[in-house]
């Protein structure tokens, strides 16, 4: 769908569904998306660690949660990461939990930067009661964010309908309700490319012009742009990937909103180039849009061990970045 012919019928759906009122800027949002993070070693970003590059040693107990922090600084030399709320999902009204979380965090001198949320529900869901739903299962999240002093929170922009026009309205309004929510905790809500329409950055780039609040961005992600599946549910996530959006197109539509920005990785070659992503490339699209942020490693192979797919990524990405300079 072009561009004006998504943003008018896109318009229509929102005046048609009420939701008009979320198509201009939050007068309390703040925007703390680390856009002016000091680099280091001549590069314009700094590097962060996403939680589910260590998603294997996790989920076998092999990596305590509360034991993150201090594996990124004392392992990798990282001194900011990203959660993934799976490891812990029981916790986010645990007020001594996530005093745990941020002491240990704190004590490392590592910086909390945001919660990826999954199994919460979809915000474009286009059913009024079941994006309701979805938005309140979000607020618990998004008082831990704040507590633990992170400036932003990744929710999906799943939706169950086909109909990508009353998904983008219903995207505009889930986002917006919660970025009002928010607000009041000076948190960012942002999506990144992770299946379905979202996966589109034709799609989520006018979902966000529809959206225009300032404390709603998008987290661009080097892969996750495959858009259609081989499945019956439109599991976003279940079987074999038949359709995938361009990925320098998408990353370069979505960067105008990004408030952070994660370096997909799977495999290497014989030079520690990333065989499915020109690094190069990629992160001249991330600097010729202005950005300065933080870059989450977030490595996702089975090659390598979730070690040394760590190291790779980080090798890269300062190799990288040293060429590009500031």
């Amino acid at each position: 769908m072009k561009r004006r012919k998504f943003i008018k019928h896109s318009s229509l759906a929102v005046a048609g569904l009420g939701l008009g009122a979320w198509a201009c800027n939050s007068p309390e949002a703040q925007s703390n998306n680390d856009k002016k993070a000091p680099s280091k070693g001549g590069m314009f970003f700094k590097i962060s660690l996403a939680q589910w590059s260590l998603h294997r040693a996790l989920w076998d107990k092999k990596l305590d949660n509360l034991d993150f922090a201090a594996t990124a600084k004392n392992d990798y030399g990282i001194e900011a990461i990203e959660y993934v709320n799976q490891f812990f999902k029981d916790k986010a009204k645990d007020e001594a939990y996530l005093a745990e979380m941020k002491k240990r965090a704190d004590d490392n001198g590592v910086r909390s930067l945001l919660i990826m949320v999954d199994g919460e529900g979809g915000l474009a869901e286009t059913d009024d009661a079941v994006r309701k739903q979805s938005i309140e299962n979000h607020y618990k999240w998004v008082d831990a964010t704040a507590y633990l002093g992170c400036h932003s929170i990744r929710v999906n922009a799943f939706s169950s309908n086909p109909d990508p026009v009353a998904a983008a309205a219903a995207a505009a309004d889930g986002l917006g309700r919660l970025a009002e929510y928010a607000a009041k905790s000076n948190i960012n809500v942002i999506v990144e490319n992770h299946g379905g329409f979202s996966s589109n950055g034709e799609w989520l780039s006018g979902v966000m012009e529809l959206t225009a609040m300032d404390n709603v961005g998008t987290l661009p992600d080097f892969g996750n742009f495959c858009i259609r599946r081989e499945n019956k549910d439109g599991n976003p996530w279940g079987g074999p990937c038949v359709e995938e959006y361009d990925r320098y197109k998408g990353v370069k539509e979505l960067m105008p909103w990004a408030k952070g920005v994660s370096a997909k990785s799977y495999d290497f070659d014989e030079n520690g180039n990333c065989i499915e992503t020109d690094y190069e490339r990629m992160l001249k699209i991330v600097k010729d849009a202005g950005y300065t942020g933080y870059i989450g490693i977030e490595y996702e192979g089975d090659k390598l061990s979730e070690d040394e797919g760590i190291r790779k990524t980080k090798a890269l990405l300062e190799k990288v970045g040293a060429k590009l300079g500031k």
